[in-house]
């Protein structure tokens, strides 16, 4: 099933640009590559020391003319006993060329790059997602500190893209009126992995935890339960939402 969705994604998006299902959205169809590494603090290591290799990184970018990979640090916030790690990197290309030029721009690197990111972490896993943004934040913008949430989605038996991206078109819509401020991705897995148990990623982006605190409130007391239910009752089971602190180490304008 995640082969046939990641197919149906990647080869239907001309086809569903000029229909229905995306409607006012087509512009936000665009798959955006991205990679993540989790990872942990080694011992004597923290949030400092990564800061300065960061910084070290950054100006071999600036250097190496590294202008299409934007980056981040995620650090849990809501978590649950089976994440077992301490930071997430999170990379985006503007497109797949230009992820895979400044992976190989990295890769080639020997200034000690390498060695100083080892020094401070150990990565146990590097994996790679197809991004579908359905709700772009307001103008776009990518604070410097925000919150990003994930669930694992899969689909019920029965459902297709298609559904979903119809079900979306509505409640992004349905989430604008009620005045949210969310950016909504949905990630399908490409590369690394293996033996996933979902069909796809559900990411929201929030300015901060007042922000999403807004879209609790407008769940529950607000009863979008009631819509979302109605929407996505009998294509999606989705489990619990995690929550990350992301912090912004790399701007560059990806849409």
């Amino acid at each position: 099933m995640k082969k046939i969705m990641l197919l149906s994604v990647v080869t239907g998006l001309s086809l569903l640009a000029g229909s229905a299902v995306v409607s006012a959205q087509d512009e936000q169809m665009l798959v955006i590559p991205v990679e993540l590494f989790t990872c942990n603090y080694n011992d004597g290591k923290g949030p400092g020391d990564l800061d300065k290799v960061i910084d070290k990184w950054n100006a071999w970018a600036d250097k190496s003319g590294v202008d299409d990979y934007a980056a981040w640090t995620l650090t849990p916030y809501y978590f649950g006993q089976d994440q077992k790690f301490d930071v997430i990197w999170l990379g985006a290309g503007k497109n797949a060329v230009a992820l895979g030029e400044a992976q190989d721009a990295y890769l080639a690197e020997s200034s000690g790059l390498h060695a100083a990111f080892n020094d401070v972490l150990s990565c146990d896993a590097h994996s790679n997602f197809a991004s579908i943004n359905y709700k772009a934040p307001p103008k776009g913008e990518t604070p410097k500190n925000s919150v990003l949430t994930f669930s694992d989605c899969s689909l019920k038996d029965g459902a297709t893209f298609e559904a979903v991206g119809a079900a979306m078109d509505e409640w992004t819509a349905h989430l604008a009126n009620a005045g949210s401020t969310a950016g909504i991705w949905h990630w399908y897995p490409v590369y690394g992995g293996g033996g996933e148990e979902f069909d796809f990623k559900w990411l929201e982006g929030f300015k901060n935890f007042a922000e999403l605190g807004k879209d609790y409130e407008s769940m529950g007391n607000g009863r979008g339960y009631e819509t979302s239910g109605r929407l996505f009752g009998d294509l999606l089971d989705c489990d619990s939402t995690r929550a990350y602190t992301a912090q912004s180490r790399r701007f560059v304008q990806l849409r």
